[in-house]
This record gives structure tokens, sequence and C-alpha cells, in this order.
């Protein structure tokens, strides 16, 4: 009887940890260091998919995050084939992972942002398709990055550029075991 009481708790521990399904993930390893991100696939099918695709064919590798705004985002990406947005109730909070887009709300292609801080007013403007689960330092510290300040439009919407670019030295999938 004695054996049966620390044999069952561990089985028990066995049987969990065997059960815990894997799921992909994106790795973005960068010249500042490396950051992990899960990904909602439920809520943003379709741009979780897209996203996938490209880092699968090695679309960010080498490409740098040409916009970094303190207590803002930094964002990384350029264009391709256009997503019809997936507006989900997942919020913008430090490390969510967002499709950037122009005015047109299924505008948003192979550009996206990760938020440095909290940003309400984008809820429900943007496609939130994952949260970072490992690496906020390297957010932070790419966050804190000193920039070349520019604002474009009429808006002045500001796109400060790293004085020493931050690249995406490669970005790829992996199958993970998450909490």
């Amino acid at each position: 009887m004695t054996r049966l009481k620390w044999l069952l708790p561990l089985l028990a521990l066995f049987i969990l940890a065997c059960g815990t399904p894997k799921e992909e993930v994106c790795v973005l390893e960068t010249s500042m260091g490396t950051m992990t991100f899960k990904f909602y696939n439920e809520d943003a099918p379709n741009t979780s998919t897209h996203f996938k695709q490209l880092v699968t064919e090695g679309y960010y590798n080498g490409l740098d995050f040409y916009r970094v705004v303190k207590g803002h985002v930094i964002q990384c990406g350029d264009s391709s084939v256009a997503v019809d947005a997936e507006f989900n109730h997942n919020p913008h909070i430090e490390g969510t992972v967002g499709l950037a887009r122009g005015d047109d709300p299924n505008s948003g292609q192979a550009a996206f942002f990760i938020c440095l801080a909290p940003r309400p007013h984008l809820d429900g403007r943007y496609t939130v398709f994952g949260q970072l689960i490992d690496g906020i330092d390297v957010l932070r510290a790419i966050g804190n990055t000193e920039v070349n300040e520019k604002y474009f439009g009429e808006a002045k919407i500001a796109f400060h550029e790293p004085k020493v670019p931050v690249i995406i030295v490669e970005a790829r999938i992996e199958q993970r075991k998450l909490k």
C-alpha cells in the first residue's frame, strides 16, 4: 500500500505530461535576441496560416524591424498577398502580435507588429494573431533602441527607424508543449 501512495501521483503526472499536445509557435531569432510567440489559430485562422506559410518560405529571414515606436510597437515585413481582417476579442497588450494594415481593414499582408505596451485603441481594429510567450526582455530592448524619428502623412504617423538595424536572422515554426 505504501508503494501505491507515491506511485499513483507519479503516474498521474506522467499521464498529464504525455497528454499535453504540442502546438506550433513562431521563433524569431533577431540580432538582439530571441522572441517566441504562440498563435491564436482559432481566433485568426487565415492570418495565422498565412503568417506560418511566409515563415516556412523564409520570407522574414534577413528583414529588419523598420519601425520602432517606444511605448507603442515594433514592426517588420512588407507587402504580399492580402488577408481579410479577422478582428477578435484578444486585447493589444505588451507582447501582442498583430497584422499591420493600411486604411482598408482587409489590406493586411505580411507586415506585422508586436506591442510594447497596452494599446487599447487598436482593439477591434487590427487582427491579433499571436502573443509573445518568451523573450519579453528582447522585445523591451528593441523598443528602447535609439531611433531616427520619422513621421508620415497628414496624421503624422510615427515610423521611427532604428539607428542600428534590428534584423530577424531567422524566423521558424516549432512544435512546443504550452501550459
